[in-house]
């Protein structure tokens, strides 16, 4: 076997298998020896037809699959003598010789990653605290999300729940199926399209009104994305909402035994300063990434990127299904993710050579840590943990996050680091 290689591009590679007359024909002889004792001809006892008829029946087929053999056999070994790593499946060609057989491969390789500019990093890590007026406000949005309704006898205004009765259309073309009826529209939750809700101020029951407003350029369905669209809309009622008291009942449908104020706000502070203390690590992480991959500049297999493209794309593509939308009506643009996939690719690459270059070993104790803090904030947390260890598939998906982390750790470890004064409301309102 004769092996070439030409380099094409930075990645791209042609590696060209030549293998002798002498070995294909060795081959060939012994399937179609195989073959003799196995074919049924007429006018022969099976496992009787001569050779040459053997030979001349199916040689052209024989030496096809030979072909297809000779590739599976030789292209690994190829690779490995070339000390090559391919990134991707590669495009091969076989090649017409009159003498022996020849083909051709084509593939990117990966990139070569220097990481002797690590202890250059530069990293701001965000540092916030929960202060008390921080709880006050959660109590706040506690007490929103148990909030109850009354009927009024009165114009509709912000923060009441409003039922309508209502059609819509777009070009001409009614887009809810007739009337949706009595559909409840809290004004303010921003849960219609914007417009929607503030066109319903004013209105009392009974009250009609048609207004016209546009669909966000990003809305889901791809027809009325960016559109206007005109809406017939009838008020049934109007209700304004009525907050509990934070009473031992209110205190216990929350956990909390003692039924206390003081047992309550150290319960919303503790799960507030976990929910706080898991956002400012991600965003610390990214941040590290950030300048990871600002730092480490390598050049990304196409293959690689065009695979992970269609990874960010099936959760879109299996919506759509769900929705029954023409995926051709989808207008789901390729070049949208390739960014944020070659990001994703780059970064991956890095960070399989940090954890190689430094030997990076998954910590198994902290993989059970973290799997006991997500744990935390459900009722029976033990159980949340045995799910978790039972099934390899969720294990690993933690595992990956781990070693992610520890990866995070040691650049951290080598990086300069200077700590950002913030504010929990400042922190979570990213998120």
């Amino acid at each position: 076997m004769q092996v070439s290689v030409e380099k094409t591009s930075e990645l791209s590679r042609k590696m060209t298998v030549s293998v002798p007359e002498t070995v294909v024909q060795e081959k060939i002889a012994a399937k179609l020896k195989s073959l003799a004792r196995e074919v049924k001809i007429d006018g022969f006892r099976p496992g009787k037809a001569p050779q040459q008829v053997i030979n001349k029946m199916y040689g052209e087929r024989v030496r096809g699959e030979i072909a297809s053999d000779l590739i599976q056999s030789t292209y690994f070994e190829a690779l490995q003598s070339e000390n090559l790593k391919p990134a991707g499946y590669p495009h091969i060609d076989s090649l017409e010789e009159t003498d022996g057989f020849k083909y051709t491969a084509v593939f990117e390789v990966y990139p070569e990653i220097s990481l002797q500019d690590l202890n250059q990093l530069q990293v701001n890590r965000p540092v916030a605290t929960v202060a008390e007026s921080d709880v006050d406000a959660m109590i706040e949005k506690l007490k929103q999300q148990k909030k109850g309704w009354e009927v009024v006898e009165r114009a509709a205004q912000s923060l009441d729940r409003i039922t309508i009765n209502f059609s819509g259309k777009s070009e001409d073309e009614n887009f809810t199926n007739g009337d949706v009826e009595k559909y409840p529209v809290e004004i303010g939750a921003k849960q219609m399209i914007p417009g929607f809700e503030d066109n319903l101020i004013g209105l009392s029951a009974g009250d009609s009104k048609s207004f016209t407003v546009s669909f966000p350029e990003d809305y889901g369905n791809a027809k009325l994305a960016g559109k206007e669209a005109t809406f017939d809309v009838v008020a049934v009622s109007v209700e304004a909402p009525t907050l509990p008291e934070i009473d031992a009942e209110f205190i216990t449908s929350y956990g909390i035994a003692e039924g206390t104020m003081e047992a309550f706000r150290e319960d919303v502070k503790a799960n507030m300063e976990r929910e706080l203390d898991r956002t400012l690590r991600n965003k610390f992480k990214v941040a590290v990434m950030d300048a990871l991959y600002e730092k480490v500049q390598i050049n990304v297999p196409n293959t690689l990127v065009d695979q992970e493209v269609e990874t960010m794309m099936k959760p879109y593509i299996e919506n759509a299904k769900r929705q029954k939308i023409n995926l051709e009506d989808l207008q789901l643009p390729r070049d949208a993710f390739q960014d944020q996939a070659k990001r994703r690719v780059a970064l991956g690459l890095i960070l399989g050579e940090v954890i190689e270059t430094a030997n990076i070993v998954l910590d198994a104790d902290k993989v059970r840590t973290t799997i006991e803090d997500m744990a935390k904030s459900y009722e029976r947390p033990e159980d949340v943990v045995s799910w978790y260890y039972a099934d390899k598939t969720r294990l690993n998906d933690v595992q990956q996050m781990v070693l992610e982390e520890q990866t995070v750790d040691w650049l951290v470890a080598q990086a300069s680091v200077a700590d950002e004064l913030t504010t929990f409301d400042a922190i979570m309102d990213q998120k």
